[in-house]
């Protein structure tokens, strides 16, 4: 996400300028791919949200051409996930005494990240909407940084989207890699993580492989999020572990240690595939592991599936291997482009306090 609009400069400038905000497509590492969502907002007589004139479309040729677009798009578009945030942002600054000022505007938004490919698609719209009404009502330092995610968060579980924090974090954050500490007694204390910007130098070249019509990567969630409420024994050791893998993982990239890297990759979708099981996660999703695993690569789901992020230890020519292959399995891999962090100092002020 880029926290810096353009082209406003001051509170009357919000009033009065078009502002634009993006959002990028994200994985579990927190790596930022070449996919955005643009935004933007702008003064208006009456409070206006846009349907896009593709993943909102409501007039189609046929009956046969509605039902193709259900299949490969589903039912909903962006506009519910505007309408979503712009009751939690209002909630929340009437919650905390923060003033807004009674002047309308026109959301629009357009997108290039694939849909159902686990890169949190729906998150990245609420966020950049999100940075939007910040600027626009000139609240902005008046909303930590911290918090914003769990905004981006309560307002997909107004739909009933079932997600967590780390997707909204890593977009909040603009980029970079982030080490997000989810501990229970500060979550519960606080009802936030420990978020650490790390150097996006540590990280080294990595791929995504993500197919032409993906999957829905929401179904993955279902039912092991309900054994977690039900404290089965099994489920919660499991992600105990996962979280110590991301531990580990930080130590790995501090020391420059991609063997360990590598190790800690396989291991996290191994126990994934052991807790969710084959049928849950789909036959594509698995493939795509497998045939980047075919190759000596190491691989893992980029969220809850949909596509994969892959590691090549061996370099340049099994990153070959490794194009050859998924171009023989018809799935399309790109390399990861890292961007910093984009917080610029305004924001960086509404940090907490170690």
């Amino acid at each position: 996400m880029d926290p810096n609009p353009k082209p406003a400069s001051s509170r009357e400038d919000n009033n009065k300028a078009v502002l634009e905000h993006r959002s990028f497509a994200r994985n579990p590492s927190d790596v930022y791919f070449g996919r955005t969502i643009s935004f933007t907002i702008e003064p208006s007589d009456h409070l206006l949200i846009k349907p896009h004139p593709y993943y909102d479309l409501v007039r189609f040729d046929s009956l046969d051409n509605l039902v193709c677009r259900l299949k490969s798009e589903g039912y909903y578009g962006g506009v519910r996930l505007l309408m979503a945030i712009c009751k939690v942002f209002r909630s929340y600054c009437k919650d905390n005494d923060i003033h807004l000022h009674d002047r309308n505007f026109t959301l629009s938004y357009d997108t290039n990240i694939p849909r159902q490919t686990g890169l949190s698609g729906s998150s990245a719209i609420v966020s950049a909407t999100l940075s939007c009404l910040l600027d626009f009502y000139s609240v902005r330092q008046l909303i930590r940084i911290e918090v914003r995610p769990n905004l981006i968060l309560n307002a997909e579980k107004e739909l009933g989207i079932v997600a967590g924090l780390q997707d909204r974090v890593a977009q909040v954050y603009g980029g970079g890699l982030v080490h997000m500490d989810f501990s229970k007694e500060h979550m519960e204390r606080v009802g936030y993580g420990i978020y650490t910007i790390m150097d996006i130098n540590l990280l080294p070249p990595l791929h995504l492989i993500y197919a032409e019509n993906p999957s829905d990567s929401g179904k993955v969630h279902s039912t092991v999020r309900r054994k977690w409420l039900d404290g089965d024994e099994f489920i919660i050791s499991s992600m105990a572990e996962i979280a110590k893998l991301a531990e580990e993982g930080r130590t790995a990239l501090l020391n420059k240690d991609y063997t360990k890297l590598k190790e800690l990759m396989n291991r996290n979708f191994d126990l994934r595939r052991i807790m969710f099981g084959d049928e849950c996660l789909g036959a594509m999703n698995i493939e795509m592991v497998e045939v980047a695993r075919k190759i000596g690569a190491a691989a893992k789901f980029t969220g809850s599936g949909g596509a994969v992020v892959a590691f090549c230890p061996d370099g340049p020519s099994q990153v070959k291997l490794l194009e050859e292959e998924c171009k023989k399995a018809g799935f399309i891999v790109e390399p990861v482009k890292l961007v910093p962090t984009r917080l610029n100092n305004s924001n960086l002020k509404t940090l907490s306090k170690p």
